[in-house]
């Protein structure tokens, strides 16, 4: 993800402030609390998010033998590798015969041309109605590599988006949804988004068959425990069952980050700053979950121990709420 640090903070959701009052030290005391109580057999069947495949993901994919998964790197590959072995072992299908859909890119860069082969890697988690459109449930798996010698983890950035995915999709699995989810794992998303926009080059399925995009960008870290949902200044529709998502959700729920600033306060506007972009140019609407920046925002210090596992899972288990809301509602 592409973003500036900014100041500023949109309408929090009505009744989902009671852990911001106290700050940062008070989220981590409750974290702590989270990831220490006993959990029986029986509550231990009841979670739909598996917290420890959850940070075992984010860990293999920033892990530094992966040297920050730059596209087209041999990083880059072996995380694309190890997707494909987590989408065959959850029991996603392949898409147009194939897991793995490669494509190669060109962009200007201040340093002149850049051209790169890159591959994005796709599965279906088929609904209980094929007559419904689909849903794209979307994460980026590159990052920035290495730099002056410096390998980039992207554990936040974004191994935590993937690492959701690959739970939603493992749920979808046992729990099929009313629609047939098309998983996705972009590549190439550091540079300029080049995977989503692959995508509308060569659609997997139709794009008018498309109801939904749903894409996660760095969603692991924030010490105020909050989360932004952005998308529904422009498709308004899907706001209603967000909001409700949002009031009874374990961490605090922002909706903002789509207007133009102009309007927004001198608010930065995310509309096109992740893979969500080319969905909305394409005229899909998009949901987008994400975190403000934080001080390892494209640092080689965004590694999976700054993570809170506690923060973490009621994120991942928030945004899962929130797919089968919007799987009811449309």
């Amino acid at each position: 993800m592409k973003r500036r640090r900014i100041v500023g903070l949109s309408i929090v959701a009505t009744g989902v402030i009671w852990f911001q009052v106290a700050g940062g030290f008070e989220a981590r005391r409750i974290d702590q609390q989270r990831e220490s109580r006993a959990v029986s057999q029986s509550q231990q069947a009841k979670l739909r998010i598996d917290s420890e495949r959850l940070m075992d993901a984010v860990a293999t994919l920033a892990d530094p033998k992966l040297e920050g998964r730059a596209a087209g790197s041999p990083g880059g590959i072996a995380a694309r590798g190890w997707i494909v072995e987590r989408f065959k072992a959850i029991g996603v299908q392949p898409v147009s015969g194939a897991y793995v859909h490669p494509f190669r890119y060109t962009r200007m860069t201040m340093n002149g041309r850049q051209e790169g082969d890159a591959a994005n890697v796709f599965g279906f988690c088929l609904g209980t109605d094929p007559k419904l459109p689909y849903f794209v449930v979307s994460a980026h798996y590159d990052h920035l590599g290495v730099r002056d010698g410096q390998v980039y983890p992207g554990a936040d950035d974004d191994a935590s988006g993937v690492a959701v995915i690959l739970e939603l999709a493992a749920f979808c699995q046992k729990t099929p949804f009313r629609h047939t989810i098309l998983f996705a794992a972009f590549d190439a998303e550091e540079r300029g988004l080049q995977g989503a926009k692959a995508f509308f080059v060569k659609p997997p399925v139709p794009a008018d068959r498309i109801a939904l995009n749903v894409n996660l960008d760095m969603v692991s870290r924030n010490d105020k425990r909050e989360i932004f949902i952005a998308g529904t200044y422009h498709y308004p529709d899907l706001k209603a069952p967000l909001e409700e998502i949002a009031r009874r959700a374990p961490i605090t729920v922002l909706f903002g980050h789509d207007k133009p600033v102009a309007i927004a306060g001198g608010v930065e506007d995310w509309t096109n700053q992740s893979d969500h972009g080319p969905f909305h140019a394409a005229k899909i609407p998009f949901v987008y979950f994400g975190v403000e920046d934080h001080a390892d925002y494209h640092k080689p210090t965004d590694t999976a121990d700054k993570i809170n596992r506690g923060f973490f899972v009621d994120v991942a288990e928030t945004i899962l709420d929130a797919v089968i809301a919007l799987d009811r509602a449309r």
